[in-house]
């Protein structure tokens, strides 16, 4: 399945408490379970006013459907070509 990496203008989303960012991961949570087994939130890096999130998904339009009904920014919506890591050196 193909994956995306989602840029979220937030601003100030690092300095937001954690009961701020559990509330907002739950709303995900139950969008990605309404909208079934096609999507899939891998995980998500916070820096002081974005998030990046990292998806499983067929493609970019079940992205966005995602972040419309979870209330979120999806700035920019990326498709992974490769993944690189330090074997890529070897």
């Amino acid at each position: 399945m193909p994956q995306f990496v989602i840029e979220r203008d937030i601003p100030n989303v690092g300095n937001m408490t954690d009961s701020e960012i559990r509330a907002a991961a739950q709303r995900s949570m139950q969008v990605l379970k309404e909208l079934g087994p096609q999507i899939q939130w891998l995980h998500s890096y916070v820096t002081g006013n974005k998030i990046y999130c990292v998806y499983l998904a067929p493609d970019e339009v079940t992205v966005q459907e995602h972040a419309k009904r979870a209330g979120l920014p999806a700035n920019r919506i990326s498709a992974v070509r490769r993944l690189i890591d330090p074997s890529t050196a070897e």
